[in-house]
């Protein structure tokens, strides 16, 4: 297991690389914590349909396999990491000021579309800064990321807050501003790659989209927490149908991720195999979305809330088990990417799907979520004895990854 975490406390560039580290980590996910509750809200206040509203947010999903690969790689490639993340932070926060002024479903959807193809490569170009910075200055990573969790529930609190005091349609100049303190914080990041510092020879790389366990890992979860779609769209706008207040709002989705943080506090001392961890998501899932489409009162909600620590919180760490198992350690920024793409395309797909069966069958979007993470679940245990084996051998090894 890995040892206990801790920011250092050594003055210089380590530690004032994991200050600014930090407070950026905080701004990026905070931007989440105001977008995922009210974006939608926002959406509705201004006049955009149901169906409108499930093609706009599925924006992001589909830039993180299509535009943020391509992003993340060439960054890698010119050693320019710093530099990118000033950049997709500032045009993050441009974006969404545009999206202010804004009113046509066309016009929001386009200028979405490019504010995402900045706004999703933040949090891989910033996971991919911080562990060239672990290997380097011998940080933790564990202190650093926390900040981007804790961020998101102080983000979520502020919002519930704001939205009981302003309009609904000016929800949108709250993700903007808080978008914007992005832009200071970014330029806060030390610099990492010295000048003159050229990479090593690379190693041969697997073909990882040949090898059927990989395979199966992205696509079981893919399917898990592309599950989540029809909840990260409309739940905001059904509990503000239910009659729930803007702080009760901000309250659900906190206790979600409050329940996701504990998961991921705990995880050292789970010993469970990965495999079983995304099962375990995957069914929780399963009653969580069953549940949720019979509009329960909100005591009942409260306890479904919770299940968000094993439907997200487990999935992600019986994927990233297994993706460490099973991808080799020259290519798992790779596989990593992969996986991304496959949760965007899973998740953006039911998206849209949400958004245009939402206003005909409302609720009921929820059991095809279900039946999306008992797919994920089917897929898990029969691949369950190739996920438990050992690591996958080298004779996929060839002379290019795709």
């Amino acid at each position: 297991m890995f040892p206990e975490p801790k920011i250092p406390t050594k003055s210089g560039p380590p530690k004032r690389f994991a200050v600014g580290l930090a407070v950026f980590y905080a701004t990026v996910f905070s931007v989440t914590g105001t977008y995922l509750p009210f974006f939608t809200v926002w959406l509705k206040a201004i006049g955009i349909e149901a169906s409108w509203i499930g093609v706009i947010v599925a924006a992001p999903s589909i830039t993180r396999f299509t535009v943020l690969p391509f992003i993340t790689a060439l960054a890698e490639q010119r050693h320019a990491l710093r530099a990118a993340l000033i950049t997709t932070a500032s045009l993050t926060a441009l974006g969404f000021v545009c999206l202010g002024l804004l009113r046509g479903p066309w016009a929001i959807l386009a200028v979405f579309v490019l504010t995402a193809c900045a706004w999703t490569p933040l949090v891989p170009l910033t996971d991919g800064y911080a562990l060239k910075a672990v290997t380097r200055f011998g940080l933790n990573y564990g202190p650093l990321r926390l900040w981007g969790s804790a961020a998101f529930v102080v983000g979520a609190l502020v919002s519930g807050v704001l939205a009981d005091l302003i309009a609904p349609e000016h929800l949108i100049w709250v993700i903007a501003a808080t978008a914007a303190l992005g832009i200071c914080a970014a330029f806060g990041l030390q610099p990492l790659d010295a000048p003159g510092t050229r990479p090593a020879a690379p190693l041969r790389r697997v073909v990882l989209l040949r090898n059927p366990t990989f395979l199966a890992i992205i696509m079981s979860a893919g399917l898990i927490q592309g599950s989540h779609a029809a909840y990260y769209t409309f739940g905001s706008i059904v509990w503000q149908g239910a009659g729930y207040d803007g702080k009760t709002i901000a309250s659900l989705w906190i206790l979600g991720v409050l329940a996701e943080i504990v998961v991921f506090a705990l995880s050292p001392r789970l010993r469970i195999a990965p495999s079983l961890m995304m099962l375990i998501g995957a069914l929780s899932a399963v009653v969580r979305w069953l549940i949720t489409a019979q509009d329960p009162p909100l005591a009942v909600l409260i306890a479904v809330q919770v299940l968000h620590g094993s439907t997200f919180g487990l999935t992600q760490l019986g994927t990233m088990g297994l993706l460490v198992r099973h991808a080799p350690g020259h290519v798992i920024a790779r596989a990593q990417g992969y996986f991304t793409a496959c949760t965007g395309l899973a998740m953006s797909s039911a998206a849209m799907l949400s958004g245009l069966l939402f206003a005909h069958i409302g609720l009921a979007v929820y059991d095809l979520m279900a039946a999306m993470a008992l797919t994920g679940a089917l897929v898990v245990l029969l691949a369950r004895r190739r996920f438990e084996t050992a690591p996958v051998d080298q004779p996929h090894n060839a002379g290019s990854g795709g």
